[in-house]
């Protein structure tokens, strides 16, 4: 059982990353430090796109607008945290 919880463990912690990532290059390609117009940040930020947006459109339904703020990342990160230590102090 043990080794369940560390898997998924790991799967949560890659997840706070991705979710870290996604935040910070959206305002690095705000900020025009970053240009979709590079192959590669494109794709880096359509793949992170692709993979979030299913997760943040659900938490965007259930929020009420909040005057341009994306609070979703936000969201996923507590979440994530609150999964995290769930784990960890459930694990032994």
């Amino acid at each position: 059982m043990t080794s369940l919880l560390q898997i998924v463990l790991v799967a949560v912690q890659i997840l706070r990353w991705i979710v870290l990532v996604h935040v910070i290059m959206s305002w690095l390609i705000n900020f025009q430090v970053l240009n979709l117009r590079q192959p590669l940040v494109a794709q880096i930020w359509y793949g992170l796109n692709s993979t979030l947006n299913p997760l943040y459109s659900r938490i965007r339904k259930m929020i009420p607008l909040s005057g341009g703020i994306d609070f979703a990342p936000l969201i996923v990160l507590f979440g994530v945290y609150a999964v995290e230590v769930l784990i960890r102090y459930n694990m032994y």
